[in-house]
């Protein structure tokens, strides 16, 4: 028998601009007509529990409406910048359902929202809600948050007080991913050494990796426990979960199967009693007046069947509309179980070279995925650093100019 696979909890950050906020709104709050995704029941999204809900406003409403009220600022940002940040906790769909399910899931996210409120602050949150309406998916949840970072605006130079340059004018509650996100603890090796990059300088710690951190050890401190600090994200763990979906339908399949069974051994007797009901017509003899006339053995025979005709005859209409229910249910999952079976085949032939590199040379695989990832984070520090640069070359150009015309209207 196959040993249970340990339950692991996930935490996930998207980044979303301007142009995507009323798309994931639409999505997280249930404001489309249809989904691509199969697996959501729209019929069952009255189980979703906000634990913030955003009313009538959209979240790009909401934004702007801070925005104005002067409540977060959005100096020096860039148009394509990033507004809000999704952070999506989950554990896997077993660990809920070896705990109690829906009821111990509501609980669960409650307490996790609650690290989100101390973590972000309880107003840069948009929205919260416990997605409960997927068929064979996990309860997972989502909080839109506004990146915000408190920043000190100083008197400049040019002050005409001297005792108030250089000193706080203000602090402002700036929109900002990536000051949000910056990591400041070095990443470590298994002798507790900090780990050095190329140029000699410290290799730090991923902000979402921490996240994972702080998402565990938080839930587990409240006594959510029975789970493991998990990060999703590779194949292997893809390739997990789409065969999870598949053995979850195996199930049903074979629990649809059973309860035709059960419900056509119900049926037959009623279908028999109907058949019989049917029959009543033949009994009797008509005499010259027109008249049926019964012999004792069928007025009996009458007698009974009419009386099992009525007491049958709504529960044999319950139990062929059961039967049709439970049909079209296995068809549906039958199609849906083949489908899912092919795309695991596909994902698991493309990945061959993948896993079996994995298996057999699991320390180059990683050494050569991490080497990849430093040199994406590199490329990323160069290209925000030419960025910076360009910026303060066009704000000393500004300044420039701004004294040029000072010194022209001066001159005047």
């Amino acid at each position: 028998m196959t040993a249970k696979k340990p339950d692991m909890s996930c935490a996930r950050v998207v980044q979303y601009k301007a142009s995507g906020l009323d798309k994931i709104y639409r999505h997280n709050e249930r404001r489309n007509q249809s989904y691509s995704n199969e697996n959501v029941i729209t019929e069952m999204s009255r189980y979703n529990i906000h634990y913030k809900d955003p009313g009538d406003e959209t979240y790009t409403d909401i934004f702007r409406r801070l925005e104005a009220e002067g409540v977060i600022s959005t100096r020096g940002l860039r148009e394509d910048a990033t507004l809000l940040d999704e952070i999506i906790i989950d554990v896997n769909t077993t660990y809920f359902e070896d705990h109690g399910g829906y009821e111990y899931a509501k609980k669960f996210y409650e307490e996790a929202y609650h690290f989100i409120e101390k973590k972000f602050g309880a107003d840069n949150i948009v929205s919260a809600v416990m997605h409960a309406d997927k068929d064979v998916y996990h309860y997972h949840l989502h909080a839109m948050v506004i990146p915000v970072v408190d920043k000190e605006i100083r008197w400049s130079k040019r002050c005409k007080d001297p005792e108030l340059r250089g000193t706080i004018k203000e602090v402002i509650h700036q929109v900002s991913h990536s000051k949000k996100w910056a990591s400041n603890i070095p990443e470590t090796d298994e002798y507790g050494e900090i780990v050095l990059r190329a140029n000699g300088k410290p290799k730090y710690r991923k902000s979402y990796s921490i996240l994972q951190d702080e998402v565990y050890e938080h839930m587990v401190s409240h006594g959510f426990t029975g789970f493991e600090r998990g990060e999703k994200g590779s194949t292997a763990e893809h390739l997990d979960t789409l065969q999870f979906k598949i053995e979850k339908d195996k199930e049903r399949l074979s629990e649809i199967e059973g309860r035709i069974e059960q419900t056509r051994l119900q049926y037959e007797p009623a279908l028999e009693a109907k058949t019989r009901y049917e029959d009543i017509d033949s009994l009797g003899k008509r005499n010259i007046t027109g008249k049926v006339v019964l012999s004792g053995e069928d007025y009996e025979e009458l007698t009974s069947l009419a009386k099992e005709g009525l007491t049958s005859r709504t529960r044999l209409w319950d139990m062929q509309r059961t039967v049709e229910y439970y049909r079209d249910g296995f068809e549906r999952y039958s199609t849906r179980y083949e489908n899912l079976s092919k795309k695991y085949e596909e994902l698991t032939e493309k990945t061959r070279p993948f896993l079996d590199a994995m298996e057999h040379f699991p320390e180059l695989v990683t050494a050569f995925v991490n080497k990849l990832k430093d040199l994406f984070r590199d490329k990323a520090a160069r290209e925000q650093a030419e960025r910076e640069k360009l910026i303060a070359e066009r704000e000393k150009q500004r300044a420039a100019r701004k004294l040029a015309k000072k010194g022209r209207d001066m001159e005047r």
